[in-house]
């Protein structure tokens, strides 16, 4: 049986959020030693690159509605990722993980303020539910909750936006999706080296595990991870995007606990359970699943 475009997307997707769930901890080791801004420029400016050159033939056909709607989506991925990695100093991979899956929540509220519909009442709740579980997923002893999960925070908005900028812009019939996941990733690699210059001292890494940090966030998470997404909202809705996201916290928070030594406390599992659950009931068509059931068992 043939594939139809949105299983396939879905599937773009899962590989996407399975490969995210592993930045967290590449991010966390790299930004040990590397200031945030230079990181992210290697990062993207590497990506970029690979991108381009493995799809030479189909970039040469970029256009100026291409290139515009690339510097408006690398603004936001811009910061998202500084969000990120400022947030990655001052809390763990498990909190920045679960923290930022709360873009799957942003994205139905933030769509209700730019088209002035009030939300629905199952986002009210997912919502109310969701900060509920965030205050008990970030009782780390009395450490309580930290400036990092604020910026986490951040970053889920932030990337809230980009996610109902991205479906908005691959309506476009003059724009094309895989170049303009492309292009994306050169204009957050500019904004980054603008930061970069103007706060930081920037350098060449030298040490074998910033270049492992910056080369696998470059070719998998970056070139494969943001292109992918991009070239998959095309095919499916922002709602099934969301649902999908809500799986890379449960990757992070299995990635550092396999490869960090990170623990959970029995309140912050509860915590993670209930955002995740959360994020489920707000992103779920529960009335549109009965009805499909009740048609099959028709």
């Amino acid at each position: 049986m043939a594939l139809t475009p949105m299983r396939k997307a879905s599937f773009l997707l899962l590989l996407v959020v399975f490969v995210w769930g592993m930045s967290y901890l590449f991010t966390k080791r790299g930004l040990e030693t590397l200031p945030p801004f230079t990181f992210l420029t290697f990062r993207f400016c590497l990506g970029f690159t690979a991108a381009g050159l493995l799809f030479m033939k189909h970039f040469s056909k970029i256009n100026k509605k291409t290139l515009i709607g690339g510097a408006v989506l690398g603004f936001f991925l811009f910061l998202t990722l500084g969000c990120v990695y400022f947030g990655l100093r001052y809390t763990t991979i498990s909190n920045a993980g679960f923290l930022g899956s709360l873009s799957v929540v942003f994205v139905p509220i933030l769509s209700a303020i730019v088209y002035r519909k009030l939300p629905e009442k199952k986002i009210l709740i997912g919502s109310t539910a969701a900060a509920i579980g965030i205050a008990l997923l970030t009782l780390e002893s009395k450490a309580g909750f930290s400036i990092g999960d604020f910026i986490c925070i951040g970053a889920a908005v932030a990337y809230a936006g980009h996610i109902l900028m991205t479906k908005h812009l691959t309506s476009i019939k003059e724009i094309d999706a895989l170049n303009l996941g492309i292009v994306q990733l050169g204009f957050t690699g500019i904004y980054g080296a603008v930061c970069a210059l103007l706060f930081e001292e920037p350098y060449l890494p030298t040490a074998a595990e910033e270049w492992t940090a910056i080369l696998f966030l470059a070719f998998f998470c970056t070139a494969f991870g943001f292109t992918g997404q991009v070239v998959a909202q095309k095919h499916i809705t922002p709602a099934h995007v969301g649902l999908l996201f809500s799986l890379e916290p449960v990757f992070a928070a299995l990635f550092a606990y396999l490869f960090a030594s990170e623990q959970l406390l029995p309140i912050q599992i509860i915590g993670a359970a209930i955002v995740f659950c959360s994020v489920l009931y707000v992103e779920a068509d529960l009335k549109g699943f009965k009805r499909k059931s009740g048609r099959e068992t028709g």
